[in-house]
């Protein structure tokens, strides 16, 4: 029987502890999906597995992804299960799963004149791990078809990030930027409009906004939204409208989900 010691769990340990877990998955080149939809849309993406956490009561259902993974399949009870992962799985099962190569910037956006998204949204210094994947999910069912992360935003593949986003964070293609400076030249280079989110209601509503071939939603951090050079750098600002009276009440804007949500599907506008 196996116990929370064992060293062929080590995938699994402290899964809250978000420092080391960074740590860990980085030095490794691994991360860790939770739950059989989960862990079959990593599968179905492509990425390995590493090895699978069980309980006993999931082994039936995913014996089709334990099919072939012999000695890396560790059924435990629940107990064992909360001991290693540091809280109660209620989903059952975790699948360790290898990281592939990321591409550049470049390689996802393609060329002006490449065949590429056409839509994209991308993130600048988003650092809550919900908040990117519930972002990510957005993005997906809306049909945006790449995300950009600038180089502070947090991992897309971290567990809670693919836990919010369902899976989604597999099905949108993204990158990381090396240059958060120059990152908005990089876009530009490859035809893209670029459209800064903000909740100053001065700015252009986003749905009177240019939509030209490729454009580019830019979304900024939790609390401080975009920084002022993506601001000032970017070819227009636009907002989302807020009702009078919310805003002599004090509502001012949306959180940075409900937000990517309202803007990514006015970014499909005439799409």
């Amino acid at each position: 029987m196996i116990d929370a010691s064992d060293p062929r769990l080590a995938d699994y340990a402290n899964l809250r502890d978000v420092e080391l877990r960074k740590s860990l998955e980085a030095r490794h080149g691994l991360f860790v999906a939770e739950g059989e939809k989960v862990i079959r849309r990593a599968v179905a993406a492509g990425y390995p597995v590493r090895s699978v956490l069980l309980t006993r009561r999931w082994v039936a259902s995913l014996s089709d992804v334990l099919e072939g993974l012999g000695d890396r399949v560790h059924v435990v009870d629940d107990a064992v299960m909360e001991e290693v992962t540091g809280f109660p799985v209620h989903r059952g099962a975790l699948a360790a799963m290898e990281r592939r190569e990321l591409p550049s910037v470049a390689g996802v956006l393609g060329g002006p004149s490449a065949e590429g998204p056409r839509r994209v949204v991308v993130l600048e210094d988003l650092v809550d791990h919900g908040n990117v994947g519930a972002i990510f999910r957005c993005a997906a069912a809306l049909g945006v078809e790449a995300v950009i992360l600038s180089p502070r935003c947090a991992d897309p593949l971290y567990r809670r990030s693919v836990k919010v986003s369902m899976g989604a964070v597999f099905a949108v293609p993204y990158a990381r930027m090396t240059d958060w400076y120059g990152g908005l030249a990089e876009l530009r280079a490859a035809g893209f409009r670029t459209l800064a989110l903000t909740p100053d209601q001065s700015a252009t509503p986003l749905d009177r906004a240019v939509m030209t071939e490729r454009v580019a939603l830019l979304l900024g951090s939790e609390g401080d939204g975009l920084s002022s050079r993506w601001l000032h750098e970017a070819d227009e600002p636009v907002c989302i409208p807020m009702s009078p009276r919310a805003m002599d009440l004090g509502v001012d804007s949306l959180n940075v989900v409900a937000a990517a949500a309202i803007a990514c599907h006015g970014l499909m506008r005439g799409r």
